[in-house]
């Protein structure tokens, strides 16, 4: 057993605390936002709800669940997110693969160009000219092409294929298999630590997105749910096409509320099961530089 001095004790109690402290920082306006899905209109009208529901009820999440326009947004970012993040993946090591490899000459000058993209970025104005001259103006594919590929996951991806053990390729190498077999029958199963961490990271950008969908595309039908989330946040015309709103036991501020958890649900189920591989995947991916 370590025993750890008088400062390592006093440092790891610091820690601890600031992270607690950081933690339930983060959790206040979640759950703020999550008892007030679930309380009736007139406490919420009336500031009561803080950190527990009042007057409980499931009128506001029985509405949003019954809103077929929310669920299509949803159908859309969920299918984007899914084939985004298999995509991303198939790229990412498709192209870090090669740069690992020292007899692959021009990968330097390749992560020159990749940090380069890092430091600094495309103008709004001929970064919309550029996406719409190859097709993807008013195109659902916007919301998955653009991002199949970013420069700081492909860096992560081919550090770690940088200490993958040579002798396993070598044997493969031996046994006749070419570099695509070694790469998707040897390297990637043994990689998923690392695929589960950058999936996490292209998941949660696509899920998340919000500028792309709102610049390129115009077709109400394939609005992601960011976007829908967004009109009906500023929309004040929603609790007349229900009825007359004073019988109702909700308002815009819990249908707003309940709008929010649906989408932040999705995100948060995902993360406990790949939590086990994201710290490690993130550490194994930044030993080399």
């Amino acid at each position: 057993m370590i025993r750890l001095s008088f400062g390592e004790k006093v440092f790891q109690t610091a820690t601890v605390i600031f992270l607690c402290t950081l933690s339930v920082i983060a959790l206040i306006p979640l759950i703020s936002v999550l008892s007030v899905s679930f309380s009736s209109k007139l406490p919420v009208e009336m500031n009561l709800v803080t950190l527990w529901p009042r007057g409980f009820t499931l009128d506001s999440w029985k509405y949003i669940v019954g809103r077929p326009d929310l669920w299509r947004s949803f159908f859309i970012t969920l299918t984007s997110t899914a084939i985004g993040t298999a995509l991303c993946l198939l790229i990412t090591a498709l192209t870090a693969y090669p740069l690992a490899k020292k007899e692959f000459k021009p990968g330097t000058i390749i992560m020159i160009a990749a940090v380069i993209t890092m430091v600094f970025k495309a103008p709004l104005i001929p970064y919309f000219l550029t996406v719409k001259s190859i097709g993807l103006y008013n195109n659902p594919l916007v919301l998955v092409i653009p991002h199949v590929l970013t420069a700081y996951n492909l860096i992560i991806m081919r550090t770690f294929f940088l200490q993958f053990p040579k002798e396993l390729e070598e044997a493969a190498v031996v046994e006749g298999a070419g570099y695509f077999r070694t790469l998707f029958s040897l390297v990637l199963p043994l990689s998923k630590a690392v695929l589960a961490t950058l999936g996490l990271f292209y998941a949660v950008v696509i899920w998340n997105q919000f500028q792309h969908p709102l610049l390129f595309l115009q077709n109400p039908d394939w609005f992601p749910l960011q976007i829908k989330i967004r009109q009906f946040i500023t929309s004040n015309n929603e609790l007349p096409l229900v009825g007359n709103a004073a019988l109702l036991n909700y308002n815009e501020r819990t249908l707003r509320a309940v709008t929010i958890v649906f989408a932040v649900i999705p995100i948060l189920a995902v993360y406990p099961y790949l939590q086990k591989y994201f710290v490690k995947g993130a550490m194994l991916g930044s030993v080399k530089g």
